[in-house]
């Protein structure tokens, strides 16, 4: 399993082509959750080529399945926040390693800042609901840490349901089919054009380079 810590990725070249960043929550065909929303609205914020293909992942979905945007993009400076916090949690509970084994745990759960696939618009975090909004069970909560859920949000756990693993297949069907990757240990986590995407695609270089700023809604 090839984590976002991983050398390989920081060595891809960042690219970028320049597409906008959309606010999903004027798209109407998709549904979006405010759990995580913030007031300048970044987390409804998705490239265009990674709105487009939400739209052909759902229409994959079974009669009656929804796709639901949790997040989209992420501020570096909250990206930042996310990573030193949870690896400062890593280190209270696990005092004997090493700095370099802390930063890579924690990318299990949260990008490092420097090749963070939220910050460039490409990634989003998103479930399965029904029509009337009721979200499936997949195993584990969205954002559930690798410590929280005992590794059964890795993407491939066993240790999860039949229900839930089934949930989990057609999810992963239809965004693999749309052209989406997934980072392996976050079943919620799909990207396009990051530095994830192109190293799992073979691509010579990303499609979106970080973004410093979100446009005003």
């Amino acid at each position: 399993m090839i984590l976002l810590s991983d050398p390989q990725i920081a060595a891809i070249a960042s690219a970028d082509n320049d597409e906008p960043l959309l606010d999903v929550r004027d798209v109407p065909e998709l549904r979006w959750d405010s759990r995580l929303a913030d007031e300048a609205g970044a987390f409804a914020m998705l490239r265009e080529g990674v709105l487009q293909r939400l739209l052909t992942a759902q229409s994959l979905l079974p009669y009656g399945l929804r796709l639901l945007v949790v997040e989209g993009y992420r501020p570096p400076a909250l990206q930042r926040e996310y990573f030193e916090r949870y690896r400062d949690e890593l280190r209270t509970k696990y005092p004997q390693w090493t700095e370099d084994r802390l930063h890579v745990e924690a990318s299990k759960y949260v990008s490092p800042p420097e090749v963070a696939p939220h910050g460039t618009g490409g990634a989003v975090d998103l479930t399965l609901c029904t029509v009337a909004g009721e979200e499936l069970d997949l195993g584990t909560k969205v954002n559930d840490s690798p410590e929280a859920s005992g590794n059964r949000c890795f993407t491939a756990s066993r240790e999860i349901s039949a229900n839930a693993r089934r949930n989990r297949q057609t999810l992963v069907a239809a965004l693999t089919e749309a052209g989406m990757v997934n980072y392996p240990t976050e079943w919620w986590h799909w990207s396009f054009g990051d530095r994830y995407w192109a190293f799992s695609t073979r691509a010579t270089s990303t499609r979106y380079a970080a973004v410093a700023v979100v446009p005003a809604r």
